[in-house]
């Protein structure tokens, strides 16, 4: 491999690592109501704190615990069969924030169900990984792309720039997990697929119901 596109591609998946994107998120959405619905500055600290702690820092911490053990090889969790534990750890810290956000931040709609749906779909992945690798951080930013279609979708808000974003990352995402081999062209665009559907349809149903 050319070295420099190499550390390139790495960099890209540190950058996107799945377990950082509810935080960008939640950042995103923060930064784009600011014009017109005013949250106290130590609300907003504790959504992207909360956030990052349950969406990150627990489940993070047991990756690297279980590296330390000899229990995974590395952070990316290449092998599909040493996911099983530290999905399940995730999954239930991912629906402590969805209950997180419903509860104790009172925020929107469209946001609690984007979590229920970034929840679901880590069961999902850790399925369809039993037979299937496929991309757990293109799933994560497919899931931020969905978020940003049911935020315009539920707010009225332009998301123009945040989606035009999110796909130029999902292109850099899909060339580096492809490039250094951790996946294949379709195991990265069913994983963004899978995380854009499960963010976004049950905001969609919300909304026509």
């Amino acid at each position: 491999m050319n070295n420099t596109l190499y550390y390139i591609s790495r960099a890209i998946s540190a950058i996107l690592y799945p377990m950082f994107i509810p935080t960008y998120g939640i950042l995103i959405y923060f930064l784009a109501l600011r014009s017109f619905i005013t949250y106290p500055t130590p609300l907003i600290w504790i959504g992207v704190i909360g956030t990052f702690v349950f969406t990150c820092l627990l489940p993070l911490s047991v990756v690297l615990v279980m590296i330390y053990r000899g229990n995974l090889t590395d952070i990316y969790i290449r092998n599909p069969k040493q996911r099983t534990m530290p999905y399940i750890y995730s999954t239930i810290c991912y629906g402590f924030w969805a209950y997180f956000c419903w509860q104790v931040m009172h925020l929107p709609l469209f946001i609690v169900l984007t979590a229920v749906g970034s929840t679901a779909v880590l069961l999902l992945v850790l399925l369809i990984n039993r037979t299937w690798k496929i991309s757990a951080h293109l799933t994560a930013l497919g899931g931020l792309f969905g978020a940003m279609m049911s935020f315009s979708l539920t707010t009225g808000v332009s998301a123009t720039w945040a989606l035009i974003g999110c796909s130029v990352a999902a292109l850099l995402l899909m060339f580096a997990r492809v490039y250094d081999e951790s996946h294949t062209p379709l195991q990265v665009v069913c994983g963004y697929l899978l995380g854009t559907l499960a963010t976004f349809i049950p905001n969609l149903i919300a909304e026509t119901i």
